[in-house]
């Protein structure tokens, strides 16, 4: 569409085609919807929608079939809670940290303090 003096959408060489697009762009947004209030699944906003989506994926998949694909699944699903509970654990550690270097007097020679957690 580089030489053509309308865009996709606007083009009424393409417009049946821009007509099905911006169709299936409703059906797509209104299953979206669906989906995510049967989920009470918000989208990925944080450690917390995260976990949300693990906690789907492994009761689905305990409830399939016992198999080699369904074992692999649950071992995925465990290194990444895994991975999200360690990431957790590090930003409250971190967290405690800045929290505890704000509460300390400053350093009359500027070395130490809160200035160490300034934005730049």
């Amino acid at each position: 569409m580089r030489d053509a003096a309308f865009c996709f959408m606007h083009n009424p060489e393409t417009e049946d085609e821009a007509a099905d697009a911006r169709r299936l762009g409703g059906l797509r947004r209104r299953r979206e919807k669906a989906v995510a209030g049967a989920y009470d699944w918000p989208g990925f906003d944080g450690p917390e929608s995260m976990r949300r989506i693990l906690d789907i994926a492994t009761f689905d998949t305990l409830g399939l079939e016992n198999s080699i694909a369904r074992s692999r699944t649950l071992i995925s699903a465990v290194m990444a809670a895994a991975k999200l509970h360690e990431t957790g654990e590090l930003q409250t550690r971190i967290e405690l940290l800045e929290a505890a270097i704000r509460s300390r007097p400053t350093d009359p020679a500027g070395d130490l303090g809160p200035a160490l957690l300034d934005e730049p």
